[in-house]
Protein backbone atom coordinates (compact mmCIF):
# COMPACT_ATOMS: atom_id res chain seq x y z
CA UNK A 1 0.00 0.00 0.00
CA UNK A 2 1.32 3.57 -0.74
CA UNK A 3 1.45 6.22 1.50
CA UNK A 4 1.36 9.36 0.02
CA UNK A 5 2.82 12.94 1.48
CA UNK A 6 0.00 15.18 1.44
CA UNK A 7 2.13 17.88 3.18
CA UNK A 8 4.68 17.85 -0.02
CA UNK A 9 2.41 20.54 -1.68
CA UNK A 10 2.28 22.39 1.48
CA UNK A 11 6.45 22.63 1.52
CA UNK A 12 6.77 19.79 3.92
CA UNK A 13 9.27 17.20 2.61
CA UNK A 14 9.24 13.58 3.27
CA UNK A 15 12.35 13.98 5.64
CA UNK A 16 10.81 17.71 7.31
CA UNK A 17 7.67 15.67 7.79
CA UNK A 18 9.49 12.52 9.86
CA UNK A 19 11.48 15.13 11.43
CA UNK A 20 7.90 16.79 12.85
CA UNK A 21 6.68 13.52 13.80
CA UNK A 22 9.28 13.17 16.04
CA UNK A 23 9.51 16.32 17.54
CA UNK A 24 5.31 15.74 18.47
CA UNK A 25 6.13 12.48 20.27
CA UNK A 26 8.64 14.17 21.70
CA UNK A 27 7.10 17.13 23.17
CA UNK A 28 4.01 14.71 23.75
CA UNK A 29 5.80 12.24 25.76
CA UNK A 30 8.95 14.13 27.26
CA UNK A 31 7.97 18.16 26.95
CA UNK A 32 7.50 20.08 29.65
CA UNK A 33 5.14 19.81 32.93
CA UNK A 34 3.11 21.69 30.59
CA UNK A 35 3.46 20.05 27.21
CA UNK A 36 3.62 16.04 28.16
CA UNK A 37 0.66 14.04 28.38
CA UNK A 38 2.55 11.09 29.20
CA UNK A 39 4.46 9.91 32.77
CA UNK A 40 6.62 6.93 33.27
CA UNK A 41 5.02 4.92 36.52
CA UNK A 42 7.81 2.65 38.31
CA UNK A 43 10.19 0.86 36.63
CA UNK A 44 8.13 -0.47 33.51
CA UNK A 45 4.84 1.22 33.28
CA UNK A 46 3.52 4.79 32.20
CA UNK A 47 0.60 6.20 31.55
CA UNK A 48 -1.23 8.89 29.02
CA UNK A 49 -3.13 11.56 31.03
CA UNK A 50 -6.25 13.43 30.27
CA UNK A 51 -4.90 16.71 31.22
CA UNK A 52 -8.77 18.21 31.01
CA UNK A 53 -10.49 15.53 33.79
CA UNK A 54 -7.30 14.68 35.41
CA UNK A 55 -7.21 10.80 34.83
CA UNK A 56 -5.94 8.04 32.24
CA UNK A 57 -8.79 6.85 29.90
CA UNK A 58 -8.61 3.79 27.72
CA UNK A 59 -8.94 6.15 24.80
CA UNK A 60 -5.84 7.78 26.22
CA UNK A 61 -3.94 4.77 26.54
CA UNK A 62 -4.47 3.05 23.49
CA UNK A 63 -3.82 6.22 21.64
CA UNK A 64 -0.25 6.36 23.22
CA UNK A 65 0.14 2.84 22.30
CA UNK A 66 -0.35 3.47 18.83
CA UNK A 67 1.03 6.48 18.75
CA UNK A 68 3.91 4.37 20.10
CA UNK A 69 4.26 1.61 17.43
CA UNK A 70 3.63 4.35 15.08
CA UNK A 71 6.81 5.87 15.83
CA UNK A 72 8.88 2.68 16.69
CA UNK A 73 9.02 3.15 20.50
CA UNK A 74 8.98 -0.22 22.10
CA UNK A 75 9.75 1.12 25.20
CA UNK A 76 7.10 3.17 25.79
CA UNK A 77 4.36 0.73 23.88
CA UNK A 78 5.29 -1.74 26.69
CA UNK A 79 4.99 0.75 29.38
CA UNK A 80 1.59 1.64 28.44
CA UNK A 81 0.56 -1.83 27.67
CA UNK A 82 1.49 -2.87 31.62
CA UNK A 83 -0.15 -0.24 33.05
CA UNK A 84 -3.32 -0.28 31.16
CA UNK A 85 -3.15 -4.44 31.96
CA UNK A 86 -2.26 -3.76 35.75
CA UNK A 87 -4.63 -1.16 36.58
CA UNK A 88 -7.48 -1.07 33.80
CA UNK A 89 -8.11 -4.51 32.71
CA UNK A 90 -11.12 -6.06 34.03
CA UNK A 91 -11.30 -9.48 35.77
CA UNK A 92 -14.31 -10.25 37.09
CA UNK A 93 -18.04 -9.59 36.88
CA UNK A 94 -20.04 -8.84 33.38
CA UNK A 95 -16.94 -6.58 32.22
CA UNK A 96 -14.40 -9.14 32.44
CA UNK A 97 -12.25 -8.97 29.67
CA UNK A 98 -12.37 -5.27 28.97
CA UNK A 99 -10.42 -2.64 30.59
CA UNK A 100 -11.94 0.10 33.07
CA UNK A 101 -12.58 3.27 30.86
CA UNK A 102 -11.39 5.33 33.63
CA UNK A 103 -8.65 5.67 36.52
CA UNK A 104 -6.89 7.86 38.48
CA UNK A 105 -3.42 8.73 37.93
CA UNK A 106 -2.35 6.48 40.99
CA UNK A 107 -4.15 3.69 39.42
CA UNK A 108 -7.67 3.64 41.29
CA UNK A 109 -10.67 2.69 39.32
CA UNK A 110 -13.01 5.48 38.66
CA UNK A 111 -15.55 3.03 36.64
CA UNK A 112 -16.24 -0.21 36.17
CA UNK A 113 -17.45 -0.01 32.82
CA UNK A 114 -15.65 -0.06 29.37
CA UNK A 115 -15.88 2.48 26.50
CA UNK A 116 -15.42 0.59 23.22
CA UNK A 117 -13.40 2.74 21.15
CA UNK A 118 -10.29 1.98 23.74
CA UNK A 119 -10.58 -1.82 22.85
CA UNK A 120 -10.93 -1.06 19.51
CA UNK A 121 -7.62 0.73 19.40
CA UNK A 122 -5.71 -1.72 21.97
CA UNK A 123 -6.78 -4.64 19.64
CA UNK A 124 -5.24 -2.76 16.60
CA UNK A 125 -2.44 -1.67 18.89
CA UNK A 126 -1.22 -4.83 19.50
CA UNK A 127 -1.29 -6.35 16.38
CA UNK A 128 0.59 -3.90 14.66
CA UNK A 129 3.26 -4.06 17.48
CA UNK A 130 3.09 -7.71 17.05
CA UNK A 131 4.05 -7.09 13.35
CA UNK A 132 6.66 -4.83 13.48
CA UNK A 133 8.71 -6.33 16.78
CA UNK A 134 7.47 -9.67 17.16
CA UNK A 135 5.87 -10.97 20.01
CA UNK A 136 7.06 -11.77 23.55
CA UNK A 137 5.80 -13.69 26.39
CA UNK A 138 3.38 -13.34 28.42
CA UNK A 139 0.94 -10.22 28.03
CA UNK A 140 3.50 -9.09 25.63
CA UNK A 141 2.53 -12.06 23.51
CA UNK A 142 0.93 -8.95 21.27
CA UNK A 143 -1.27 -11.09 18.68
CA UNK A 144 -2.51 -13.54 21.67
CA UNK A 145 -3.18 -10.35 23.79
CA UNK A 146 -5.42 -8.85 20.83
CA UNK A 147 -6.72 -11.95 19.89
CA UNK A 148 -8.61 -12.89 23.62
CA UNK A 149 -9.69 -8.87 23.09
CA UNK A 150 -11.19 -8.87 20.11
CA UNK A 151 -13.25 -12.46 20.56
CA UNK A 152 -14.35 -10.83 24.18
CA UNK A 153 -16.24 -8.24 21.79
CA UNK A 154 -18.11 -9.96 19.88
CA UNK A 155 -18.19 -13.10 21.80
CA UNK A 156 -19.22 -11.96 25.52
CA UNK A 157 -23.09 -12.93 26.33
CA UNK A 158 -22.63 -16.72 24.27
CA UNK A 159 -21.03 -19.46 25.49
CA UNK A 160 -19.28 -19.33 29.10
CA UNK A 161 -18.72 -15.34 28.48
CA UNK A 162 -20.78 -13.52 31.29
CA UNK A 163 -21.92 -9.92 29.93
CA UNK A 164 -22.92 -8.24 26.27
CA UNK A 165 -20.53 -7.64 23.51
CA UNK A 166 -19.47 -4.45 22.49
CA UNK A 167 -20.76 -5.13 18.98
CA UNK A 168 -24.14 -5.78 18.56
CA UNK A 169 -24.52 -9.39 17.34
CA UNK A 170 -27.02 -8.83 14.68
CA UNK A 171 -26.17 -5.85 12.36
CA UNK A 172 -22.43 -5.99 13.59
CA UNK A 173 -21.90 -2.28 14.73
CA UNK A 174 -19.95 -1.30 17.52
CA UNK A 175 -21.91 0.14 20.89
CA UNK A 176 -21.13 2.68 21.99
CA UNK A 177 -20.86 0.89 25.32
CA UNK A 178 -21.91 -2.37 26.08
CA UNK A 179 -25.12 -1.66 27.58
CA UNK A 180 -26.56 0.40 24.98
CA UNK A 181 -28.50 -0.29 21.98
CA UNK A 182 -27.22 2.79 20.28
CA UNK A 183 -23.18 3.71 18.73
CA UNK A 184 -20.85 6.59 18.52
CA UNK A 185 -20.06 7.43 14.86
CA UNK A 186 -16.37 7.87 15.40
CA UNK A 187 -16.02 4.21 16.90
CA UNK A 188 -16.70 3.12 13.62
CA UNK A 189 -12.89 2.11 12.21
CA UNK A 190 -13.24 0.14 9.10
CA UNK A 191 -10.12 0.10 8.13
CA UNK A 192 -9.26 -1.81 11.44
CA UNK A 193 -11.60 -4.27 11.46
CA UNK A 194 -10.06 -5.28 7.97
CA UNK A 195 -7.12 -5.98 9.96
CA UNK A 196 -9.07 -7.71 13.03
CA UNK A 197 -10.34 -9.71 10.13
CA UNK A 198 -6.55 -10.89 9.14
CA UNK A 199 -5.32 -11.87 13.12
CA UNK A 200 -8.34 -12.65 15.28
CA UNK A 201 -9.10 -16.04 15.89
CA UNK A 202 -10.35 -17.66 13.11
CA UNK A 203 -13.82 -18.47 14.14
CA UNK A 204 -13.88 -14.64 14.55
CA UNK A 205 -12.70 -13.23 11.31
CA UNK A 206 -15.83 -13.42 9.61
CA UNK A 207 -17.75 -11.08 11.94
CA UNK A 208 -15.22 -8.36 11.66
CA UNK A 209 -15.16 -8.80 7.46
CA UNK A 210 -18.91 -8.18 7.89
CA UNK A 211 -18.25 -5.20 10.41
CA UNK A 212 -16.07 -3.35 8.28
CA UNK A 213 -19.27 -3.61 5.62
CA UNK A 214 -21.41 -2.50 7.96
CA UNK A 215 -19.33 0.52 9.75
CA UNK A 216 -18.99 1.67 5.85
CA UNK A 217 -22.46 1.64 5.16
CA UNK A 218 -23.21 3.21 8.67
CA UNK A 219 -21.06 6.13 7.82
CA UNK A 220 -23.57 6.87 4.47
CA UNK A 221 -26.20 7.05 7.23
CA UNK A 222 -25.15 9.10 9.96
CA UNK A 223 -23.01 11.60 7.92
CA UNK A 224 -25.77 14.12 7.32
CA UNK A 225 -26.14 14.34 3.32
CA UNK A 226 -25.72 18.28 2.75
CA UNK A 227 -23.23 18.81 5.80
CA UNK A 228 -21.15 15.93 6.13
CA UNK A 229 -21.47 16.36 9.52
CA UNK A 230 -21.84 13.04 12.51
CA UNK A 231 -23.55 13.06 15.72
CA UNK A 232 -21.49 12.55 18.61
CA UNK A 233 -24.29 9.57 19.40
CA UNK A 234 -25.63 7.59 16.95
CA UNK A 235 -28.66 4.68 16.68
CA UNK A 236 -28.56 1.98 14.75
CA UNK A 237 -29.98 4.08 11.40
CA UNK A 238 -27.80 7.13 11.99
CA UNK A 239 -30.05 9.31 13.20
CA UNK A 240 -28.81 11.47 15.99
CA UNK A 241 -29.08 9.83 19.62
CA UNK A 242 -31.00 11.91 22.11
CA UNK A 243 -32.74 9.14 24.54
CA UNK A 244 -29.67 9.47 26.78
CA UNK A 245 -29.16 13.44 26.76
CA UNK A 246 -29.92 13.66 30.64
CA UNK A 247 -27.72 10.36 31.64
CA UNK A 248 -25.11 11.31 29.63
CA UNK A 249 -25.43 14.74 28.31
CA UNK A 250 -26.33 16.41 25.26
CA UNK A 251 -24.39 14.45 22.20
CA UNK A 252 -26.89 14.68 19.24
CA UNK A 253 -24.66 17.60 17.63
CA UNK A 254 -21.50 17.27 15.87
CA UNK A 255 -19.27 17.97 18.94
CA UNK A 256 -16.11 16.65 20.58
CA UNK A 257 -16.36 12.64 19.92
CA UNK A 258 -17.66 13.52 15.89
CA UNK A 259 -13.85 15.27 14.92
CA UNK A 260 -13.12 11.97 14.79
CA UNK A 261 -15.59 10.69 12.26
CA UNK A 262 -14.00 12.56 9.18
CA UNK A 263 -9.96 11.51 10.10
CA UNK A 264 -11.13 7.97 10.15
CA UNK A 265 -12.72 8.11 6.77
CA UNK A 266 -9.72 9.78 5.62
CA UNK A 267 -7.37 6.92 6.87
CA UNK A 268 -9.94 4.32 5.60
CA UNK A 269 -9.41 5.52 2.83
CA UNK A 270 -5.24 5.55 2.82
CA UNK A 271 -5.61 2.03 3.97
CA UNK A 272 -8.63 0.11 2.13
CA UNK A 273 -8.82 2.88 -0.95
CA UNK A 274 -11.04 5.79 -1.70
CA UNK A 275 -14.60 5.24 -2.82
CA UNK A 276 -16.84 7.69 -4.44
CA UNK A 277 -19.37 8.12 -1.28
CA UNK A 278 -16.05 9.05 0.65
CA UNK A 279 -14.86 11.57 -1.94
CA UNK A 280 -18.44 13.28 -2.02
CA UNK A 281 -18.70 13.21 1.70
CA UNK A 282 -15.41 14.73 2.25
CA UNK A 283 -16.31 17.31 -0.52
CA UNK A 284 -19.45 18.13 1.64
CA UNK A 285 -18.03 18.24 4.94
CA UNK A 286 -14.99 20.51 4.00
CA UNK A 287 -17.79 22.73 1.68
CA UNK A 288 -19.65 23.48 5.03
CA UNK A 289 -16.44 24.41 6.88
CA UNK A 290 -15.03 26.39 4.28
CA UNK A 291 -18.49 28.90 4.02
CA UNK A 292 -18.02 28.55 7.73
CA UNK A 293 -14.83 29.85 7.85
CA UNK A 294 -16.15 32.79 5.94
CA UNK A 295 -18.87 33.51 8.52
CA UNK A 296 -16.26 33.30 11.17
CA UNK A 297 -18.59 30.40 13.30
CA UNK A 298 -16.58 27.21 12.01
CA UNK A 299 -15.61 26.97 15.95
CA UNK A 300 -18.92 26.64 17.18
CA UNK A 301 -20.84 23.57 17.96
CA UNK A 302 -23.11 22.63 15.15
CA UNK A 303 -26.36 20.22 14.76
CA UNK A 304 -25.89 17.47 11.87
CA UNK A 305 -28.03 19.95 9.60
CA UNK A 306 -25.84 22.87 10.03
CA UNK A 307 -27.73 24.83 12.64
CA UNK A 308 -25.63 27.08 14.69
CA UNK A 309 -25.60 26.55 18.20
CA UNK A 310 -23.72 29.81 19.14
CA UNK A 311 -21.80 28.27 21.49
CA UNK A 312 -17.77 27.67 21.33
CA UNK A 313 -16.47 24.35 20.89
CA UNK A 314 -13.80 22.49 23.78
CA UNK A 315 -11.88 21.81 21.20
CA UNK A 316 -11.15 23.93 18.13
CA UNK A 317 -7.58 22.23 17.86
CA UNK A 318 -9.77 18.79 17.19
CA UNK A 319 -12.19 20.27 14.73
CA UNK A 320 -8.94 22.13 12.84
CA UNK A 321 -7.32 18.30 12.75
CA UNK A 322 -10.25 17.31 11.46
CA UNK A 323 -10.85 19.10 8.41
CA UNK A 324 -7.89 19.14 7.60
CA UNK A 325 -7.77 15.45 7.24
CA UNK A 326 -10.50 15.88 4.50
CA UNK A 327 -7.40 16.96 2.20
CA UNK A 328 -7.04 13.26 1.55
CA UNK A 329 -10.29 12.67 -0.15
CA UNK A 330 -11.39 16.98 -1.38
CA UNK A 331 -7.43 17.88 -2.31
CA UNK A 332 -7.23 21.84 -3.18
CA UNK A 333 -10.91 22.55 -1.13
CA UNK A 334 -9.37 21.70 1.83
CA UNK A 335 -6.38 23.91 1.53
CA UNK A 336 -7.36 26.71 3.78
CA UNK A 337 -7.70 23.89 7.17
CA UNK A 338 -4.26 22.55 6.03
CA UNK A 339 -2.24 25.53 6.05
CA UNK A 340 -4.29 26.40 9.55
CA UNK A 341 -3.57 23.07 10.87
CA UNK A 342 0.49 23.14 10.16
CA UNK A 343 0.48 27.16 11.50
CA UNK A 344 -1.46 26.35 14.89
CA UNK A 345 0.66 23.35 15.71
CA UNK A 346 -0.32 21.86 18.67
CA UNK A 347 -2.35 23.19 21.87
CA UNK A 348 -1.27 24.40 25.39
CA UNK A 349 -3.50 24.52 28.14
CA UNK A 350 -5.26 22.00 30.33
CA UNK A 351 -7.02 20.59 27.36
CA UNK A 352 -4.32 19.76 25.26
CA UNK A 353 -4.91 16.07 25.77
CA UNK A 354 -7.61 15.18 23.05
CA UNK A 355 -6.71 18.35 20.60
CA UNK A 356 -2.95 17.34 20.57
CA UNK A 357 -4.20 13.28 19.95
CA UNK A 358 -6.07 13.95 16.99
CA UNK A 359 -3.66 16.76 15.80
CA UNK A 360 -0.45 13.97 16.03
CA UNK A 361 -3.05 11.48 14.10
CA UNK A 362 -3.74 13.58 11.47
CA UNK A 363 -0.07 14.88 11.11
CA UNK A 364 0.94 11.13 10.84
CA UNK A 365 -2.15 10.63 8.33
CA UNK A 366 -1.27 13.53 6.08
CA UNK A 367 2.63 13.54 6.32
CA UNK A 368 2.12 9.32 5.06
CA UNK A 369 3.06 8.26 8.13
CA UNK A 370 0.21 6.68 9.63
CA UNK A 371 0.78 3.05 8.16
CA UNK A 372 0.02 -0.70 8.63
CA UNK A 373 2.87 -2.86 9.72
Amino acid sequence: MEYRNYLKEYGVSDEAAKQRCEEIFRTLFYGSEDERIYHPAGEDMGYMEDTGNIDARTEGMSYGMMMSVQMDRKEEFDRIWRWSKKYMYLEEGDNAGYFAWSCAPDGKKNAWGAAPDGEEYFAMALILAGNRWGCGEGILDYHTQAKELLHSMIRKGTGNLPGRAMFDPDNHLIRFIAECDFSDPSYHLPHFYEQYALYAYEEDREFFREAAKASREYWTKCCHPKTGLSPEYGEFDGTPHEGHNKMFGRHDWYYSDAYRTMINIALDAVWCGETQWAKEQASRFIAFFNAAKEKGNWDHIFLVDGTDMEESVLHPWGVIASNASAAVLAGEAARPWVELFLEKGLRDGDRRYYDNCLHFFVYLLLSGNYRVY
